[in-house]
């Protein structure tokens, strides 16, 4: 057995949380494939475990991550998989894939839940309860990095200097929550650059959303009082802040300064929209989470609901996978802990049943919140109602989705009869191209399954030898490419990611290339069809689909199946054309000068204020180089050097 000391490369990425002493340990079996091999593996590794917290991997034999799991004492935790007679047949089936194990040690249980859910997110295994819905959510973040702080939508790390209020349910709560914001406090939304240019206010000062600090409209000590009166509102004193407005308007009203009681009458009903527009009553919460379950026919539904500052901030339901042979209380914990990975805690969390490790979660999500957090199974009162309510949303949310995949279900048999497949296609991969006359030609895959866009699975491929307008030997590169590292690194089709089904955006050039190409790889066995446009170039959805042997077939153009191969077409559409952009952008803002080994941003900018443009610094002999501020002998002779090779 192998040891590796805390910090070193088999330290899972992320987990800098956990300063304390931590051990790696890896123990590498033998590739037969059976229950022998891999309880083997696991005593191997007992034998050495520690009595401390910590998290194992199980990993088989291509080092794929198998199972992610926690423990109080890992010695004893993980010996009970060598008592594979008393283990259900899907821990069996895991064991028996065991090939490896690798263990990390944290100083308290506490540590190794969040561990835990952080390594499952990284690594999804097959046997772990997984959090399908991996958006990250959105929050309102009001800067604090400007005198005149900032009111905007955020997502992703928080590491802007400011306030942070969320999570929500969607970008579309976020932006009306944001727009009636703005018209209740008048605060800015423009960028920092955008404020500086301004001489003169924007419309949305003309549309009351903004006081027009940019110009002078409102100084600074009347814009923070907005920001405090914001950050209250947000914070929970909304009828604190609605008192005062209605303050202000009747006192301006007494003044017959009408205008500007017309002006707080607009914020107040801004305030009364934010108000009113509660899908639930949240009275006496401040911060708070409630979830409730549904199960049908083994699927599972969890529907949430965010509070803050004793609003509601909207609802989403997840549906969580891989819950086979777990009771809904396991399944329930396993979502919250990977729920909170990166959502922040609430101060309350309502769920609608006893969680088995109720007080260890309570004190993982304090030390993540750095507040106590309650974790509660309301039995009555206005608490048991909103757990009541989440309750009939995740069961309709759950009938929902049932439904869906039904219909879903049907539209891939039809669609397997019609393109001749022997069983539906778990893995569909969609191609395209695109470039402009050649140039910065990019190709594109996505992939889709039976439920939904695989998007992590998409790739994106820089045409590096396909250099002329010519779109099928561009088709060619990407699939030798693709199959070929298909080929190199998963020859016996063993890891799940070899398309059942290749649809190629094109006609029978398209499918003549493609062809050739996987002949010659030697894969001869991958479904291919081409999707052209019809004889009226897609106007009426009279797509032809193109078969190898050189067949044609079309659909009714009210096909339901005929529409699911158009959405694909169109998001590898969607895929590749921003993709293109995002290559063109690069390419505009690029600059001779980045080729230069040694020459960073700071060198470039310096040579560029000095000559004025990138021909010049080219043209610049060794001695003016010298002369140009920043710029080292050495550094001079390297750029001199690059563009006169032969001096």
């Amino acid at each position: 057995m192998s040891r590796t000391p805390a910090g070193t490369p088999e330290t899972p990425q992320g987990t800098e949380r956990f300063n304390e002493d931590r051990a790696t340990s890896t123990v590498r079996g033998s590739d037969k494939p059976d229950l022998e091999a891999g309880v083997e593996v696991i005593r191997d590794t007992v034998r050495t475990l520690p009595t401390r917290p910590g998290v194992y991997r199980m990993q088989d034999s291509r080092g794929e991550v198998l199972y992610v799991g926690k423990a109080r004492v890992l010695r004893n935790r993980v010996a009970n998989y060598t008592q594979w007679e008393r283990l259900p047949s899907r821990l069996q089936r895991m064991v028996s894939q065991t090939r490896s194990m690798t263990i990390v040690t944290t100083n308290s249980e506490a540590e190794a839940l969040l561990l835990e859910a952080q390594l499952i997110k990284r690594f999804r295994p097959a046997y772990n309860v997984l959090l399908r819905d991996d958006k990250s959510f959105p929050f309102i973040l009001l800067r604090a990095d400007h005198d005149y702080p900032r009111i905007m939508k955020h997502r992703g790390a928080r590491k802007a200097k400011g306030n942070y209020y969320g999570p929500f349910a969607s970008a579309g709560s976020v932006n009306t929550t944001i727009n009636a914001l703005q018209k209740l406090f008048l605060l800015r939304s423009c960028t920092d650059s955008f404020f500086a240019r301004r001489d003169r206010p924007c419309l949305l000062y003309q549309i009351k959303r903004c006081s027009a600090p940019c110009v002078g409209r409102i100084d600074e000590a009347g814009y923070a009082e907005l920001v405090r009166e914001a950050k209250d509102f947000l914070g929970g004193k909304s009828n604190a802040v609605q008192r005062k407005i209605e303050a202000q308007m009747a006192e301006a009203a007494a003044a017959l300064d009408f205008e500007r009681a017309a002006m707080l009458r607009d914020r107040l009903r801004a305030a009364t929209f934010i108000q009113g527009s509660q899908a639930i009553n949240a009275e006496g919460l401040d911060s708070a989470d409630i979830f409730a379950m549904a199960v049908n026919n083994g699927q599972v539904g969890i529907q949430a609901f965010f509070i803050r500052g004793g609003q509601n901030w909207g609802h989403r339901a997840f549906f969580p996978t891989h819950t086979e042979g777990l009771s809904d209380e396991q399944v329930l914990q396993s979502f919250l802990t990977q729920f909170y990975e990166e959502v922040p805690p609430a101060k309350v969390i309502l769920v609608d049943r006893e969680i088995p490790e109720n007080d260890l979660l309570s004190e993982a999500f304090r030390e993540l919140a750095g507040h106590k957090v309650e974790i509660s199974v309301p039995q009555r009162g206005s608490r048991r109602r909103l757990v009541e309510q989440a309750t009939r949303n995740a069961v309709e949310a759950l009938e929902r989705r049932l439904a869906e995949r039904g219909t879903q279900a049907k539209v891939m048999r039809e669609m397997a009869e019609f393109l001749e497949l022997s069983e539906i296609p778990q893995r569909i991969e969609v191609y395209d191209n695109s470039h402009i006359q050649g140039t910065k030609a990019l190709g594109a895959m996505v992939v889709a399954g039976p439920e939904g866009y695989i998007k992590n699975q998409y790739r994106k491929f820089n045409i590096r030898e396909a250099q002329s307008n010519d779109d099928y030997a561009m088709m060619r590169e990407v699939m030798t490419r693709r199959f070929g590292r298909a080929m190199e690194e998963d020859p016996d089709r063993e890891s799940g990611t070899w398309p059942d089904l290749v649809l190629i955006d094109g006609g029978k050039g398209q499918m003549s290339a493609v062809k050739e190409a996987l002949e010659e790889l030697g894969v001869e066995d991958v479904t291919l069809i081409a999707i052209a446009k019809g004889p009226h170039h897609g106007r009426e959805g009279r797509e032809v689909f193109h078969f190898p042997d050189g067949r044609e077939k079309m659909l009714p153009v009210n096909s339901p199946v005929l529409f699911y191969l158009q959405r694909l077409r169109d998001e590898v559409h969607r895929y590749v054309i921003g993709a293109h952009r995002a290559k063109r952008s690069r390419a505009i803002t690029a600059s001779p000068l980045d080729e230069i080994p040694g020459i960073g941003p700071a060198r470039k900018r310096a040579l560029l204020l000095h000559f004025g443009t990138a021909g010049k610094v080219r043209a610049a002999s060794l001695e003016d180089l010298q002369r140009a501020p920043g710029v080292s002998a050495a550094v001079a002779r390297t750029i001199y050097d690059f563009y006169h090779p032969g001096g």
